[in-house]
């Protein structure tokens, strides 16, 4: 193995002409200048030097080896430079996945406060929802993903292998039309809302609200499925049925000719950031973590 430090030394002997003249650059002793060299001389298995009095001269091997490492030396400075860029978090990337309901009203106001304290690292965005983004996570095809999983869900899902960093908890409201029976209630069990046409998500979106209404007793006729949440707002608003959603998603989008009411039994999701143990090191990751906890105290 040629060693960089070795190569410096090189080129200090190639051009001052000497040991002596070479340590005197390099800041250090004349015997660890000639160490130095005859380790490299047994790295390469060839002489490098040819040693005249005090002149040294090089050797064809000397020559090549000097003429690359001008261009193997800057690669490394090159590099060096970067990763402390990255380190330092002049510059860096990060991979965000995240649902829409967290894309709309949380990752806003992280991504601004991340980029005003450190612009030169770069956040990409995608959406998706969980488990999808936790795969993509596990893939290597995101650095952070904002998920969530609703509290004792029957299949809720596991991550012991991942890192993660807890930001809030969200509770589910209900969703009712202005003029219905319960709009000016202050809290409404979910059994009262049993003969209701229901909107609601694709099957796998859903399925925590059917286990509560079954829970409850009943069994939810559900009218419209879309997984669009302003959609739902909307078809609420209407007057075409009942909806619960969880109060993130209303935070972005104002429930026109809908009231929110507080549903009971109380459903909560836990809103989680996750990444890889090894990606938890990475100062850009690290600053994306804490910037998304941030945002989701305010």
């Amino acid at each position: 193995m040629i060693e960089a430090r070795h190569l410096r030394v090189l080129r200090a002997v190639a051009a001052t002409g000497s040991f002596s003249a070479a340590a005197r650059e390099l800041g250090c002793t004349q015997p660890a200048v000639s160490q130095q060299m005859k380790a490299l001389e047994q790295s390469t298995g060839t002489p490098l030097l040819i040693r005249t009095g005090r002149e040294m001269r090089l050797t064809q091997a000397g020559e090549a080896l000097v003429r690359h490492a001008a261009g193997i030396l800057a690669g490394l400075t090159a590099a060096e430079e970067e990763v402390a860029a990255i380190a330092g978090l002049r510059a860096g990337r990060v991979r965000l996945v995240s649902f829409p309901s967290g894309s709309s009203a949380l990752v806003p106001t992280a991504l601004a406060a991340l980029r005003a304290a450190h612009p030169g690292t770069r956040v990409s965005l995608v959406d998706a929802e969980p488990p999808r983004s936790v795969e993509m996570l596990r893939e290597g095809d995101c650095d952070v993903a904002l998920a969530f999983r609703y509290e004792g869900a029957q299949a809720a899902e596991e991550w012991g292998d991942l890192v993660v960093r807890p930001l809030l908890a969200d509770r589910l409201v209900g969703l009712v039309p202005q003029g219905h029976r319960l709009a000016r209630s202050s809290s409404v069990a979910i059994g009262e809302l049993a003969d209701e046409p229901w909107i609601a998500g694709c099957p796998r979106c859903r399925r925590q609200l059917v286990e509560v209404c079954e829970g409850a007793g009943f069994t939810p006729r559900i009218d419209f499925a879309t997984d669009d949440y302003p959609a739902v707002i909307s078809l609420v608003g209407a007057g075409l049925g009942v909806a619960v959603l969880p109060e993130l998603a209303l935070e972005s989008v104002r429930p026109k000719g809908a009231r929110a009411v507080a549903v009971e039994p109380a459903v909560r999701r836990e809103i989680v950031a996750l990444t890889l143990p090894d990606l938890e090191q990475v100062p850009a990751v690290a600053a994306t973590l804490d910037h998304l906890a941030r945002a989701a105290t305010r």
